[in-house]
């Protein structure tokens, strides 16, 4: 029987341009992976593959030189290891993140939980084609949100708290977009300016400040044959019960407006972005906008 080379490029097996040789594309989530799968990988390179693997621009790995008659074997034994394949073509792909709170200082936000939780709510989800969540920490941005179909960058909502400050000023300097001022003892923030980086929070020595922990959504990113930074419509999201909503409706719409083939940033362009933000404007009011 011959084989399907759709199906096996649908499981993460892709061709190579050596006969019947396939680059395996596995599962990484938030481009975490424990010891022990990294072994199991590891010994699986070496037993089927050609010895090393190949780390992509996604986070994550690809086993090279994978026999078509070793696949089954492959897949059992990489199981062993908890370790699965990932997906390609025309399907949510895998969710990639940098290391957020839990590890990184200047982190908002627990990026490898909202990973997980992304995962697997949508991963392997069929659609007209390719879909790609990006999830960063903060605005430092490392792992380049705006790129994503769905990119979701981590951030702090601020508000002074006036009893505990003690007039430091080390919040404004801290400041990088100008938006704390001090007169006469007390502490202004400008809205319009504060991009909710948290570094008046993460500076200052006293918990001056109320803090809200939420998420900056872009959309229609692309990175690739056409470049396009994707963009914010919607202001900071405070719970992440609304960033799934806002996810569900952004997918959804790509479902049921993209045609076969098309990235989602040409499918706003077709169908008019104006209607795609309408959409998701709706999701995030919970009002329904009247024509």
């Amino acid at each position: 029987m011959a084989a399907d080379f759709a199906t096996l490029k649908k499981g993460g097996f892709m061709r190579q341009k050596q006969k019947n040789n396939f680059s395996l594309r596995l599962r990484v989530v938030g481009g975490n992976l424990t010891a022990v799968q990294l072994a199991k990988i590891a010994e699986v390179a070496e037993k089927f593959g050609d010895g090393y693997v190949h780390l992509t621009s996604r986070q994550s790995v690809e086993i090279p030189f994978i026999k078509l008659d070793d696949i089954d074997l492959v897949k059992a034994a990489l199981a062993e290891g908890e370790v699965e394949p990932g997906v390609c073509g025309p399907r949510v792909r895998t969710v990639t993140a940098c290391q957020g709170e839990a590890i990184c200082p200047s982190g908002c936000i627990d990026t490898y939980a909202l990973a997980k939780d992304l995962d697997a709510r949508y991963f392997a989800r069929e659609l007209p084609h390719k879909f790609k969540f990006g999830i960063t920490g903060c605005q430092n941005n490392c792992l380049k949100a705006e790129e994503n179909d769905l990119g979701i960058k981590g951030g702090i909502k601020v508000k002074w708290r006036e009893e505990n400050c003690i007039s430091c000023g080390v919040c404004e300097k801290a400041c990088r977009s100008g938006a704390i001022t001090i007169s006469d003892g007390k502490i202004s923030v400008d809205d319009a300016k504060c991009n909710f980086c948290g570094r008046c929070v993460k500076s200052c020595p006293v918990e001056s400040w109320d803090t809200v922990h939420g998420y900056i959504v872009s959309f229609g990113g692309l990175f690739g044959n056409h470049i396009n930074k994707g963009e914010t419509i919607i202001p900071f999201i405070e719970s992440k019960e609304k960033l799934f909503e806002i996810c569900d409706a952004a997918i959804r719409f790509f479902e049921e407006n993209a045609n076969p083939g098309e990235r989602f940033k040409f499918t706003l362009d077709r169908v008019g972005r104006e209607k795609f933000e309408q959409k998701i404007r709706e999701v995030y009011s919970n009002e329904r906008i009247q024509n």
